[in-house]
Protein backbone atom coordinates (compact mmCIF):
# COMPACT_ATOMS: atom_id res chain seq x y z
CA UNK A 1 0.00 0.00 0.00
CA UNK A 2 1.05 3.46 -0.74
CA UNK A 3 0.67 6.30 1.91
CA UNK A 4 0.88 9.52 0.37
CA UNK A 5 0.07 13.33 1.49
CA UNK A 6 -2.62 15.47 -0.77
CA UNK A 7 -2.87 19.15 -0.81
CA UNK A 8 -6.71 20.33 -1.22
CA UNK A 9 -9.91 19.74 -0.13
CA UNK A 10 -10.69 16.52 1.18
CA UNK A 11 -14.63 16.94 -0.14
CA UNK A 12 -13.50 17.01 -3.92
CA UNK A 13 -11.06 14.05 -3.29
CA UNK A 14 -11.73 11.06 -6.39
CA UNK A 15 -10.73 8.53 -3.61
CA UNK A 16 -13.24 5.70 -3.40
CA UNK A 17 -13.70 6.61 0.13
CA UNK A 18 -13.42 9.61 2.29
CA UNK A 19 -12.73 9.37 6.31
CA UNK A 20 -13.58 12.25 8.43
CA UNK A 21 -14.13 12.37 12.02
CA UNK A 22 -16.11 13.78 15.12
CA UNK A 23 -15.82 14.23 18.53
CA UNK A 24 -18.60 12.47 20.61
CA UNK A 25 -21.26 15.49 21.85
CA UNK A 26 -20.30 17.74 19.14
CA UNK A 27 -23.56 18.58 17.62
CA UNK A 28 -22.29 20.68 14.57
CA UNK A 29 -19.18 19.31 12.39
CA UNK A 30 -16.17 21.63 11.95
CA UNK A 31 -13.31 21.51 10.18
CA UNK A 32 -13.40 19.08 6.63
CA UNK A 33 -16.28 17.04 8.26
CA UNK A 34 -18.09 20.32 8.19
CA UNK A 35 -17.23 20.88 4.50
CA UNK A 36 -18.21 17.17 3.52
CA UNK A 37 -21.38 17.64 5.17
CA UNK A 38 -22.21 20.43 3.75
CA UNK A 39 -21.38 18.61 0.16
CA UNK A 40 -23.60 15.95 0.80
CA UNK A 41 -26.19 18.44 1.50
CA UNK A 42 -26.05 18.19 5.25
CA UNK A 43 -26.32 14.42 5.66
CA UNK A 44 -24.12 14.49 8.54
CA UNK A 45 -25.54 16.43 10.73
CA UNK A 46 -28.99 15.31 10.09
CA UNK A 47 -27.59 11.88 11.36
CA UNK A 48 -26.26 13.66 14.19
CA UNK A 49 -29.77 15.07 15.10
CA UNK A 50 -31.11 11.87 14.68
CA UNK A 51 -28.69 10.21 16.94
CA UNK A 52 -27.29 7.90 14.44
CA UNK A 53 -23.95 9.24 14.87
CA UNK A 54 -22.90 10.39 18.42
CA UNK A 55 -18.58 10.26 17.94
CA UNK A 56 -18.18 7.84 20.03
CA UNK A 57 -14.54 6.05 20.15
CA UNK A 58 -14.71 3.24 17.25
CA UNK A 59 -18.08 4.34 16.02
CA UNK A 60 -18.30 3.79 11.96
CA UNK A 61 -20.88 5.58 9.55
CA UNK A 62 -20.68 4.49 6.29
CA UNK A 63 -22.95 7.13 3.75
CA UNK A 64 -23.15 6.66 0.33
CA UNK A 65 -22.71 10.00 -1.76
CA UNK A 66 -24.81 9.10 -4.72
CA UNK A 67 -23.59 11.02 -6.74
CA UNK A 68 -23.21 14.44 -4.81
CA UNK A 69 -19.28 14.20 -4.19
CA UNK A 70 -15.89 12.68 -6.45
CA UNK A 71 -16.07 9.85 -4.05
CA UNK A 72 -19.02 7.29 -3.81
CA UNK A 73 -18.51 6.70 -0.06
CA UNK A 74 -17.95 8.95 3.14
CA UNK A 75 -16.80 7.34 6.74
CA UNK A 76 -17.59 9.33 9.61
CA UNK A 77 -15.84 7.89 12.61
CA UNK A 78 -15.77 8.45 16.03
CA UNK A 79 -12.75 9.90 17.69
CA UNK A 80 -14.57 9.47 21.43
CA UNK A 81 -14.25 12.45 24.06
CA UNK A 82 -11.47 14.95 22.93
CA UNK A 83 -9.89 15.34 26.34
CA UNK A 84 -9.20 11.56 26.05
CA UNK A 85 -7.84 11.79 22.77
CA UNK A 86 -4.36 10.72 22.46
CA UNK A 87 -1.82 9.65 19.54
CA UNK A 88 -2.87 5.82 19.96
CA UNK A 89 -6.50 6.30 19.35
CA UNK A 90 -5.24 7.71 16.23
CA UNK A 91 -3.66 4.69 15.66
CA UNK A 92 -6.69 2.82 16.51
CA UNK A 93 -9.25 4.43 14.65
CA UNK A 94 -7.29 4.65 11.37
CA UNK A 95 -6.56 0.70 11.66
CA UNK A 96 -10.45 -0.08 12.65
CA UNK A 97 -11.59 2.16 10.03
CA UNK A 98 -9.49 0.81 7.14
CA UNK A 99 -10.92 -2.75 7.39
CA UNK A 100 -13.77 -1.88 7.44
CA UNK A 101 -13.14 0.07 4.12
CA UNK A 102 -11.00 -3.01 2.84
CA UNK A 103 -14.43 -5.22 3.38
CA UNK A 104 -16.55 -3.03 1.62
CA UNK A 105 -13.73 -3.05 -1.80
CA UNK A 106 -12.40 0.51 -1.78
CA UNK A 107 -9.45 0.38 -2.86
CA UNK A 108 -8.08 4.10 -2.56
CA UNK A 109 -9.07 6.18 0.46
CA UNK A 110 -8.22 9.22 1.77
CA UNK A 111 -8.29 10.34 5.21
CA UNK A 112 -8.22 13.60 7.21
CA UNK A 113 -5.23 13.86 9.67
CA UNK A 114 -6.96 12.98 12.63
CA UNK A 115 -6.58 14.58 15.89
CA UNK A 116 -4.42 17.31 14.28
CA UNK A 117 -6.70 20.13 14.25
CA UNK A 118 -9.51 20.62 17.38
CA UNK A 119 -7.54 17.70 19.02
CA UNK A 120 -4.59 19.76 19.59
CA UNK A 121 -1.86 17.00 18.71
CA UNK A 122 1.34 17.71 16.62
CA UNK A 123 0.46 17.36 13.04
CA UNK A 124 3.47 15.56 12.26
CA UNK A 125 2.92 12.83 15.31
CA UNK A 126 -0.31 12.53 13.91
CA UNK A 127 0.67 11.43 10.34
CA UNK A 128 3.22 9.03 11.70
CA UNK A 129 0.08 7.63 13.76
CA UNK A 130 -1.99 7.17 10.84
CA UNK A 131 0.70 5.59 9.14
CA UNK A 132 1.64 2.87 11.99
CA UNK A 133 -2.35 2.33 12.33
CA UNK A 134 -3.05 1.55 8.36
CA UNK A 135 0.18 -0.54 7.73
CA UNK A 136 -0.11 -2.47 10.98
CA UNK A 137 -3.74 -2.48 11.13
CA UNK A 138 -4.06 -4.18 7.48
CA UNK A 139 -1.66 -6.71 7.90
CA UNK A 140 -2.22 -9.98 6.70
CA UNK A 141 -0.08 -13.09 7.38
CA UNK A 142 -1.42 -15.41 4.24
CA UNK A 143 2.21 -16.82 2.99
CA UNK A 144 0.75 -20.55 3.09
CA UNK A 145 -2.70 -20.43 2.25
CA UNK A 146 -3.94 -20.52 -1.12
CA UNK A 147 -4.56 -17.63 -2.89
CA UNK A 148 -8.37 -15.95 -2.46
CA UNK A 149 -9.06 -14.26 -5.49
CA UNK A 150 -12.07 -12.18 -3.81
CA UNK A 151 -9.84 -10.85 -0.99
CA UNK A 152 -9.70 -6.91 -1.53
CA UNK A 153 -6.43 -4.58 -0.72
CA UNK A 154 -6.80 -1.11 -0.17
CA UNK A 155 -4.07 0.46 -2.39
CA UNK A 156 -3.42 4.30 -2.01
CA UNK A 157 -3.87 6.20 1.34
CA UNK A 158 -3.65 9.50 1.19
CA UNK A 159 -3.70 12.24 3.80
CA UNK A 160 -4.96 15.01 2.65
CA UNK A 161 -4.53 18.40 3.71
CA UNK A 162 -5.96 21.78 3.04
CA UNK A 163 -2.44 23.93 3.90
CA UNK A 164 -0.22 23.40 1.26
CA UNK A 165 2.70 25.05 4.31
CA UNK A 166 1.71 22.14 6.35
CA UNK A 167 2.45 19.35 3.66
CA UNK A 168 6.49 18.79 4.41
CA UNK A 169 5.81 17.72 7.98
CA UNK A 170 3.34 15.36 7.12
CA UNK A 171 5.18 13.55 4.92
CA UNK A 172 8.45 13.41 7.62
CA UNK A 173 5.86 12.23 9.91
CA UNK A 174 4.48 9.52 7.39
CA UNK A 175 8.24 8.54 6.47
CA UNK A 176 8.37 7.53 9.87
CA UNK A 177 5.38 5.42 10.71
CA UNK A 178 5.71 3.59 7.43
CA UNK A 179 9.39 2.48 8.77
CA UNK A 180 8.57 1.45 12.39
CA UNK A 181 5.11 -0.30 11.05
CA UNK A 182 7.02 -2.53 8.61
CA UNK A 183 9.36 -3.00 10.95
CA UNK A 184 6.72 -4.60 13.46
CA UNK A 185 5.40 -6.53 10.49
CA UNK A 186 8.55 -8.08 9.63
CA UNK A 187 8.38 -9.25 13.89
CA UNK A 188 4.85 -10.73 13.32
CA UNK A 189 6.23 -12.80 9.81
CA UNK A 190 8.65 -13.98 11.73
CA UNK A 191 6.63 -14.87 14.67
CA UNK A 192 3.46 -15.69 12.62
CA UNK A 193 5.70 -18.71 11.12
CA UNK A 194 5.29 -22.09 11.74
CA UNK A 195 8.56 -23.61 13.54
CA UNK A 196 9.92 -26.24 10.55
CA UNK A 197 9.86 -22.74 8.92
CA UNK A 198 11.72 -20.86 10.84
CA UNK A 199 13.88 -22.97 12.48
CA UNK A 200 17.40 -21.30 14.00
CA UNK A 201 19.01 -21.16 10.65
CA UNK A 202 16.00 -19.64 9.06
CA UNK A 203 15.46 -17.34 11.66
CA UNK A 204 19.70 -15.83 10.67
CA UNK A 205 18.65 -15.96 7.26
CA UNK A 206 15.98 -13.32 8.41
CA UNK A 207 18.49 -11.61 9.70
CA UNK A 208 20.87 -11.29 7.43
CA UNK A 209 18.17 -10.44 4.80
CA UNK A 210 17.17 -7.12 7.24
CA UNK A 211 20.88 -6.47 7.46
CA UNK A 212 21.76 -6.42 4.07
CA UNK A 213 18.61 -4.28 3.31
CA UNK A 214 19.53 -1.49 5.78
CA UNK A 215 23.26 -1.54 5.59
CA UNK A 216 23.76 -3.09 9.45
CA UNK A 217 26.98 -5.80 10.03
CA UNK A 218 25.37 -9.63 10.35
CA UNK A 219 27.28 -12.32 12.11
CA UNK A 220 25.96 -15.80 12.58
CA UNK A 221 28.11 -17.87 15.80
CA UNK A 222 27.97 -21.62 14.71
CA UNK A 223 28.15 -24.47 17.57
CA UNK A 224 31.54 -24.55 17.53
CA UNK A 225 32.06 -20.77 18.19
CA UNK A 226 29.87 -21.45 21.25
CA UNK A 227 31.54 -24.37 22.35
CA UNK A 228 35.03 -22.69 22.27
CA UNK A 229 33.13 -19.53 23.99
CA UNK A 230 32.04 -21.92 26.95
CA UNK A 231 28.58 -20.95 26.24
CA UNK A 232 27.50 -24.13 28.20
CA UNK A 233 23.95 -23.06 28.96
CA UNK A 234 22.41 -21.98 25.34
CA UNK A 235 24.31 -25.33 24.30
CA UNK A 236 22.48 -27.32 26.97
CA UNK A 237 19.41 -26.18 25.70
CA UNK A 238 19.90 -27.13 22.37
CA UNK A 239 21.46 -29.74 22.98
CA UNK A 240 18.24 -31.86 22.28
CA UNK A 241 17.42 -30.70 18.83
CA UNK A 242 18.50 -31.60 15.68
CA UNK A 243 18.78 -28.06 14.53
CA UNK A 244 21.81 -26.59 14.99
CA UNK A 245 22.01 -23.52 17.31
CA UNK A 246 22.61 -20.28 16.08
CA UNK A 247 23.94 -16.85 17.99
CA UNK A 248 22.91 -13.66 15.71
CA UNK A 249 24.86 -10.85 16.32
CA UNK A 250 23.42 -7.47 13.76
CA UNK A 251 25.55 -4.07 14.72
CA UNK A 252 24.79 -0.92 13.93
CA UNK A 253 26.99 1.97 13.22
CA UNK A 254 25.76 5.35 13.74
CA UNK A 255 28.04 6.86 15.77
CA UNK A 256 31.33 5.56 14.88
CA UNK A 257 33.63 8.26 16.99
CA UNK A 258 32.21 7.08 20.38
CA UNK A 259 32.69 3.77 22.14
CA UNK A 260 29.31 3.28 23.85
CA UNK A 261 26.87 0.64 22.07
CA UNK A 262 23.56 -0.34 23.59
CA UNK A 263 22.86 -4.00 23.38
CA UNK A 264 19.34 -5.42 22.24
CA UNK A 265 19.07 -9.19 23.31
CA UNK A 266 15.99 -10.96 22.19
CA UNK A 267 14.89 -14.72 23.39
CA UNK A 268 15.61 -16.87 19.98
CA UNK A 269 13.54 -20.34 20.60
CA UNK A 270 11.91 -21.04 17.83
CA UNK A 271 10.10 -23.97 19.17
CA UNK A 272 9.76 -24.39 22.99
CA UNK A 273 8.64 -28.11 23.45
CA UNK A 274 9.55 -27.72 27.12
CA UNK A 275 12.33 -30.20 26.55
CA UNK A 276 12.06 -33.15 29.35
CA UNK A 277 9.96 -31.41 31.12
CA UNK A 278 7.81 -31.33 28.17
CA UNK A 279 4.71 -29.05 28.52
CA UNK A 280 0.63 -30.45 27.87
CA UNK A 281 -0.08 -30.56 24.47
CA UNK A 282 -3.09 -28.79 24.54
CA UNK A 283 -1.87 -25.23 22.95
CA UNK A 284 1.89 -26.21 21.99
CA UNK A 285 1.28 -24.97 19.07
CA UNK A 286 2.12 -20.96 20.03
CA UNK A 287 5.13 -22.00 21.09
CA UNK A 288 6.49 -21.09 17.33
CA UNK A 289 6.43 -17.85 18.90
CA UNK A 290 8.74 -18.45 21.89
CA UNK A 291 11.34 -16.50 19.40
CA UNK A 292 9.14 -13.00 19.28
CA UNK A 293 11.47 -11.72 21.56
CA UNK A 294 14.23 -12.52 19.08
CA UNK A 295 12.32 -11.14 15.88
CA UNK A 296 11.43 -7.99 17.67
CA UNK A 297 15.18 -7.04 18.09
CA UNK A 298 16.12 -7.98 14.86
CA UNK A 299 13.39 -6.11 13.22
CA UNK A 300 14.41 -3.07 15.44
CA UNK A 301 17.50 -2.86 14.05
CA UNK A 302 16.31 -3.02 10.74
CA UNK A 303 14.16 0.06 11.71
CA UNK A 304 16.87 1.34 13.25
CA UNK A 305 19.51 0.64 10.20
CA UNK A 306 16.48 2.43 7.57
CA UNK A 307 16.34 5.62 10.13
CA UNK A 308 20.35 5.86 11.11
CA UNK A 309 20.03 7.88 14.31
CA UNK A 310 23.70 8.62 15.43
CA UNK A 311 23.93 5.71 18.18
CA UNK A 312 25.70 2.77 18.25
CA UNK A 313 23.16 -0.53 18.48
CA UNK A 314 24.47 -4.39 19.09
CA UNK A 315 21.67 -7.03 18.78
CA UNK A 316 21.92 -10.69 19.76
CA UNK A 317 19.74 -13.78 19.36
CA UNK A 318 20.41 -16.66 20.97
CA UNK A 319 18.73 -19.11 18.62
CA UNK A 320 17.80 -22.65 18.99
CA UNK A 321 15.21 -25.12 19.45
CA UNK A 322 14.05 -26.75 22.94
CA UNK A 323 12.99 -30.45 21.95
CA UNK A 324 13.31 -33.29 24.07
CA UNK A 325 15.56 -36.71 23.28
CA UNK A 326 18.22 -39.03 24.09
CA UNK A 327 20.81 -36.18 24.29
CA UNK A 328 18.34 -33.34 26.28
CA UNK A 329 19.21 -31.79 29.16
CA UNK A 330 17.86 -33.75 31.94
CA UNK A 331 16.33 -31.67 35.09
CA UNK A 332 18.79 -31.98 37.71
CA UNK A 333 21.96 -31.74 35.36
CA UNK A 334 24.41 -28.70 35.80
CA UNK A 335 25.54 -26.69 32.83
CA UNK A 336 28.55 -24.19 32.74
CA UNK A 337 27.85 -20.57 31.22
CA UNK A 338 30.22 -18.32 28.99
CA UNK A 339 30.83 -16.10 32.26
CA UNK A 340 31.81 -19.35 34.80
CA UNK A 341 28.90 -19.41 36.70
CA UNK A 342 27.25 -22.78 37.10
CA UNK A 343 23.53 -23.38 36.78
CA UNK A 344 20.86 -26.31 38.04
CA UNK A 345 19.14 -27.30 35.45
CA UNK A 346 15.28 -27.87 37.89
CA UNK A 347 12.97 -27.62 35.01
CA UNK A 348 14.17 -27.91 31.19
CA UNK A 349 11.27 -25.50 30.58
CA UNK A 350 12.81 -22.72 31.93
CA UNK A 351 15.36 -22.28 28.78
CA UNK A 352 14.51 -19.35 28.07
CA UNK A 353 16.53 -17.55 30.90
CA UNK A 354 19.63 -20.02 30.15
CA UNK A 355 20.02 -18.78 26.75
CA UNK A 356 19.79 -15.08 27.81
CA UNK A 357 22.46 -16.04 30.53
CA UNK A 358 24.71 -16.54 27.59
CA UNK A 359 24.02 -13.57 25.41
CA UNK A 360 24.31 -11.30 28.36
CA UNK A 361 27.74 -12.35 29.13
CA UNK A 362 28.72 -12.24 25.43
CA UNK A 363 26.95 -8.87 25.40
CA UNK A 364 29.28 -8.03 28.69
CA UNK A 365 32.70 -9.11 27.03
CA UNK A 366 32.02 -7.16 24.11
CA UNK A 367 31.17 -4.08 26.72
CA UNK A 368 27.86 -3.53 25.45
CA UNK A 369 26.57 -1.28 27.71
CA UNK A 370 23.20 -0.67 28.51
CA UNK A 371 21.86 -4.07 27.89
CA UNK A 372 17.54 -4.34 27.15
CA UNK A 373 16.54 -7.74 26.80
CA UNK A 374 13.21 -8.97 25.36
CA UNK A 375 11.52 -12.25 26.04
CA UNK A 376 8.76 -14.50 26.10
CA UNK A 377 10.28 -15.38 29.46
CA UNK A 378 7.11 -16.76 31.86
CA UNK A 379 3.80 -17.75 31.95
CA UNK A 380 4.13 -16.12 35.72
CA UNK A 381 4.05 -12.66 34.02
CA UNK A 382 0.37 -13.49 32.07
CA UNK A 383 -1.01 -14.36 36.00
CA UNK A 384 0.50 -11.13 37.69
CA UNK A 385 -0.80 -8.91 34.72
CA UNK A 386 -2.89 -10.47 31.93
CA UNK A 387 -2.34 -9.66 28.35
CA UNK A 388 -2.53 -5.72 28.16
CA UNK A 389 1.14 -5.15 29.68
CA UNK A 390 4.44 -6.35 28.88
CA UNK A 391 6.38 -6.33 32.94
CA UNK A 392 9.74 -4.83 32.85
CA UNK A 393 12.12 -5.01 35.78
CA UNK A 394 15.36 -3.22 35.76
CA UNK A 395 18.64 -2.42 37.92
CA UNK A 396 18.51 1.00 36.49
CA UNK A 397 15.50 3.17 36.91
CA UNK A 398 16.27 6.41 34.89
CA UNK A 399 16.68 3.72 31.82
CA UNK A 400 13.15 1.96 32.78
CA UNK A 401 11.11 5.03 32.80
CA UNK A 402 13.07 5.98 29.20
CA UNK A 403 11.47 2.40 28.23
CA UNK A 404 7.92 3.14 29.62
CA UNK A 405 8.36 6.64 28.09
CA UNK A 406 9.26 5.01 24.70
CA UNK A 407 6.56 2.65 24.76
CA UNK A 408 4.00 5.36 25.77
CA UNK A 409 4.67 6.94 22.36
CA UNK A 410 4.62 3.69 20.58
CA UNK A 411 1.24 2.84 22.21
CA UNK A 412 3.27 -0.01 23.73
CA UNK A 413 2.15 -0.53 27.72
CA UNK A 414 4.66 -1.51 30.25
CA UNK A 415 4.41 -2.56 34.25
CA UNK A 416 7.42 -2.49 36.14
CA UNK A 417 7.70 -5.09 38.65
CA UNK A 418 10.21 -5.28 41.78
CA UNK A 419 13.60 -6.97 42.02
CA UNK A 420 13.46 -7.77 45.88
CA UNK A 421 16.55 -9.40 47.36
CA UNK A 422 14.46 -11.87 49.30
CA UNK A 423 13.52 -13.61 46.49
CA UNK A 424 16.90 -14.59 45.21
CA UNK A 425 16.70 -16.99 48.24
CA UNK A 426 14.43 -19.19 45.47
CA UNK A 427 17.26 -19.79 43.09
CA UNK A 428 19.85 -20.41 45.24
CA UNK A 429 20.90 -24.10 44.26
CA UNK A 430 22.63 -26.75 46.37
CA UNK A 431 24.84 -28.54 44.05
CA UNK A 432 25.63 -25.17 41.66
CA UNK A 433 26.01 -21.52 41.73
CA UNK A 434 22.47 -21.13 41.08
CA UNK A 435 19.44 -23.04 39.75
CA UNK A 436 17.23 -21.61 36.78
CA UNK A 437 13.60 -21.72 38.56
CA UNK A 438 12.21 -20.80 41.71
CA UNK A 439 8.98 -21.74 43.83
CA UNK A 440 6.23 -22.71 41.81
CA UNK A 441 3.60 -20.08 42.33
CA UNK A 442 5.70 -17.57 43.87
CA UNK A 443 6.74 -14.57 42.23
CA UNK A 444 8.06 -16.53 38.98
CA UNK A 445 8.56 -13.57 36.84
CA UNK A 446 10.57 -11.76 38.93
CA UNK A 447 12.79 -14.82 40.33
CA UNK A 448 13.38 -15.29 36.45
CA UNK A 449 14.66 -11.81 35.90
CA UNK A 450 16.62 -12.01 39.30
CA UNK A 451 18.46 -15.29 37.53
CA UNK A 452 19.09 -12.85 34.14
CA UNK A 453 20.54 -10.60 36.79
CA UNK A 454 23.16 -12.74 38.05
CA UNK A 455 24.98 -12.29 34.73
CA UNK A 456 23.97 -8.71 34.51
CA UNK A 457 26.12 -7.69 37.30
CA UNK A 458 26.82 -3.66 37.59
CA UNK A 459 25.73 -2.93 33.64
CA UNK A 460 22.53 -0.89 33.54
CA UNK A 461 20.09 -2.80 32.09
CA UNK A 462 16.14 -3.83 31.75
CA UNK A 463 14.30 -6.99 31.28
CA UNK A 464 11.21 -7.32 29.30
CA UNK A 465 8.64 -10.06 29.73
CA UNK A 466 6.49 -9.99 26.65
CA UNK A 467 4.91 -13.06 27.83
CA UNK A 468 1.39 -12.02 27.75
CA UNK A 469 1.60 -9.08 24.70
CA UNK A 470 3.17 -11.10 22.04
CA UNK A 471 -0.12 -11.93 20.61
CA UNK A 472 -3.93 -11.19 20.40
CA UNK A 473 -6.77 -13.50 19.96
CA UNK A 474 -8.71 -10.84 17.94
CA UNK A 475 -8.41 -7.91 15.90
CA UNK A 476 -8.21 -4.61 18.13
CA UNK A 477 -6.87 -1.76 16.81
CA UNK A 478 -3.47 -1.50 15.03
CA UNK A 479 -3.08 -5.43 16.38
CA UNK A 480 -4.38 -7.50 14.40
CA UNK A 481 -5.04 -11.17 15.27
CA UNK A 482 -2.07 -13.85 16.80
CA UNK A 483 0.96 -11.99 16.43
CA UNK A 484 1.32 -8.58 17.73
CA UNK A 485 4.84 -7.36 16.66
CA UNK A 486 5.09 -5.80 20.66
CA UNK A 487 7.95 -4.68 21.53
CA UNK A 488 9.34 -3.34 18.24
CA UNK A 489 8.63 0.33 18.09
CA UNK A 490 9.03 1.00 21.49
CA UNK A 491 12.47 -0.41 21.16
CA UNK A 492 13.44 1.97 18.19
CA UNK A 493 11.55 4.63 20.01
CA UNK A 494 14.43 4.37 23.21
CA UNK A 495 17.12 4.30 20.12
CA UNK A 496 15.83 7.42 18.70
CA UNK A 497 15.48 9.00 22.45
CA UNK A 498 19.02 8.13 22.86
CA UNK A 499 20.35 9.24 20.16
CA UNK A 500 18.96 12.87 20.61
CA UNK A 501 19.79 12.86 24.52
CA UNK A 502 23.83 12.03 23.05
CA UNK A 503 23.88 13.96 19.96
CA UNK A 504 26.69 16.28 20.43
CA UNK A 505 26.28 19.82 21.22
CA UNK A 506 27.52 23.20 18.86
CA UNK A 507 29.64 24.59 20.32
CA UNK A 508 28.59 27.81 21.51
CA UNK A 509 30.12 31.20 19.99
CA UNK A 510 32.48 33.30 21.38
CA UNK A 511 30.79 36.76 21.80
CA UNK A 512 32.26 39.45 19.32
CA UNK A 513 34.62 42.41 20.08
CA UNK A 514 33.90 45.62 18.94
Amino acid sequence: MQIKVDVGDISQHPARAIVVNLFEGVKRPGGATSAVDKALGGAISQLIKEGEIKGKFNELTLIHTLGRLPSPRVLVVGLGKQDAFKLDKVRGITATALRHLRRVGASTVATVVHGAGVGGLDPQQCAQAIAEGAVMGLYRFTRHKKKNEDEREIDTLSLVEFDRKKAPTLRRGVATGCTLAEAANRARDMANEPANCLTPAIMAEHAQAAAQDAGLECEVLERKQMEKLGMGALLGVAAGSTQPPKLIVLRYRGAPRRKATLGLLGKGITFDSGGISIKPSAGMQAMKRDMSGGATVISAMWAIGTLKPRINVTALVPATENMPSGSATKPGDVVRAMDGKTIEVVNTDAEGRLILADAIAYARQQGLSPIVDVATLTGAMVVAIGKAATGCMSNDQELCQKIIAAGETAGEKFWQFPLYDEYKEHIKSDVADIKNVGRRGEGGAITAALFLADFVGDTPWVHLDMAGTDSVDRDKGAFVKVATGTPTRTLVNLVLALAKERAPRAPARRPRRH
